[in-house]
């Protein structure tokens, strides 16, 4: 058989109803982690409206701990039991980690009223709230619901945002990681025809289109 009569469903690995289940043990075996990390999420939002001397610490460290803690709790521990592409993904999200060890604690992370602000505030609050508020109106189950540090897409998508909000050298390292797996989630998604497949997708044109018009206005 040749290689041009495939189609991308050849290729995947797993089942839609083996990888939304797949989550949800994952969400069912870290509760009640999921709220701890929507409460580090509310407090970046915090740290972005009322910036203090250690706030650009406090958001890199959060951002790094999210990082490193899918990577080897979803894309390692869990995640590559279905798919064996994630054990290679999961050091990218660790260099991830160590970028925002390097780069993003020296950065200066606040909201401004311009452009880039209202966009990089609008993913994040979308990854931090509306992410998985999705998954519920699509019918999947309270367990299956993707929740920002837990899961990579909402992780990857805030990132995004409040990269778009950082001000400082070096900040535009932190796109790269969050940009290659936002796109292989939309490829992944659309090849199971899951109708949000498109977000992922939509938030990277969002993020490289709010940072095109940064820097060249």
């Amino acid at each position: 058989m040749r290689l041009w009569t495939y189609s991308a469903e050849d290729f995947l690995l797993f089942s839609p109803r083996s990888y939304w289940r797949l989550i949800e043990r994952h969400n069912e075996a870290l509760w009640p982690a999921q709220v701890l990390a929507l409460l580090a999420g509310a407090a970046i939002v915090l740290c972005l409206f009322r910036p203090r001397p250690w706030s650009g610490r406090a958001v890199a460290g959060v951002l790094t701990v999210a990082w490193g803690w899918v990577a080897w709790s979803f894309l390692w521990g869990t995640y590559a039991t279905i798919n064996w592409a994630a054990a290679y993904v999961a050091p990218v999200f660790v260099l991830q980690a160590l970028l925002l060890v390097g780069v993003g604690a020296r950065l200066r992370w606040s909201f401004e009223r311009s452009m880039r602000g209202f966009a990089g505030l609008g993913l994040f609050l979308y990854a931090l709230v509306l992410h998985p508020c999705a998954g519920l109106a699509l019918g999947r189950s309270i367990w299956a619901v993707e929740v920002f540090g837990i899961m990579p897409d909402p992780t990857a998508i805030a990132t995004l945002g409040l990269v778009l909000m950082a001000s400082g050298r070096g900040a535009g390292w932190l796109f790269f990681v969050p940009v290659a797996w936002c796109v292989a989630s939309w490829a992944t998604l659309q090849t199971m025809g899951t109708p949000d497949a498109w977000v992922p997708l939509l938030a990277v044109g969002l993020a490289i289109g709010a940072w095109v018009f940064r820097r060249t206005g």
